[in-house]
Formats: structure tokens, C-alpha cells, sequence
């Protein structure tokens, strides 16, 4: 059984996301979509939340679970019995990054391996930040996350 993990903070999950998710669960048997606890970012969302929102906008695929780890991604994927990681490539900067990325965890676990995943291109240039940017002064995100996150990050800011 291949067994993939698609990693990342998901504060909020956007579209982009969502459509690296369907993809990347029709090439692996078991998608693992698992946010990552980063002690140097401070997120809109909690693990929970984020876990939480993740769940809603993938219950319809049968072979994704959601998950949390803190940590290197190479050993979450040991521990889980992952081999390949899957990334998602908005543009040239994500690849430069997302390369060396692949470099490094190939050193650390010989065993991984990384498929890019290119960004659909009307979501190049979507991320978290973006929608939070645009959701901080009340802007409409319909066309950037799922519609059943619109009302959690309309939620947060209205605090």
C-alpha cells in the first residue's frame, strides 16, 4: 500500500489546498493531510480547529485522514509508514524552496519520496496569508477557501 503525507499549516485551508488534497488522494492509496505544529508561527486557527476544518472539506474522500505532528516531516512519515511526500508548486519560488526541501529530507530518510503537485492555475496565487490579508478587512474570500471555512475566518475576525 502506498501511503503519502501532504504536510502543512492550512491556517486557513484554502482552495489551492483542497485541490492538491483530491489530486494527491487519487495517486497514493492513503493520503495523511496532516497540519503541522509550528512553534514560530502564530496561527489564526488552533491544531483542533485546523484539524477540525480539514475533516469537514475532505469527508467525501474515502482514503484521506487528517492528522497532527510537530517536528520534522521524515519522522512523522516513519512513524506512520509514509514514503512519499506530497507538495504543492504555486510558482518558481515554491519549487526553489520545496527542492531543497526534498534534498534534505532524502538525506534524513532515504526512503521518502517527493511528488510536486503543480497549483491549478486559478489558484496560483492563493495562500493562507492571502486570505487572511484579505478577510482582515472584510474582504470577500468565497473564491479562496472552501465554502464551509468562509464562516470560521469570518468568525476570527470579528473578535
Amino acid at each position: 500500500m502506498l501511503k503519502g503525507i501532504y504536510a502543512g499549516s492550512f491556517d486557513p485551508v484554502t482552495l489551492g489546498h483542497l485541490d492538491i488534497i483530491k489530486r494527491a488522494s487519487g495517486i497514493v492509496d492513503q493520503l495523511v493531510v496532516a497540519v503541522l505544529e509550528n512553534p514560530n508561527k502564530r496561527p489564526l486557527f488552533t491544531t483542533e480547529e485546523r484539524k477540525k476544518h480539514l475533516q469537514l472539506v475532505t469527508k467525501e474522500i474515502e482514503n484521506v485522514e487528517i492528522a497532527s505532528f510537530q517536528g520534522l516531516l521524515v519522522e512523522f512519515a516513519k512513524e506512520i509508514g509514509a514514503t512519499v511526500a506530497i507538495r504543492g508548486l504555486r510558482n518558481s519560488a515554491d519549487f526553489a524552496s520545496e527542492f531543497q526541501m526534498h534534498l534534505i529530507n532524502r538525506k534524513l530518510y532515504g526512503a521518502i519520496e517527493t511528488i510536486f503537485l503543480a497549483a491549478d492555475e486559478q489558484h496560483l496565487a492563493l495562500s493562507s496569508t492571502n486570505v487572511k490579508e484579505v478577510a482582515v478587512f472584510g474582504g470577500n474570500i468565497d473564491f479562496m477557501v472552501p465554502c464551509e471555512i468562509k464562516t470560521f475566518v469570518a468568525e476570527k475576525y470579528k473578535k
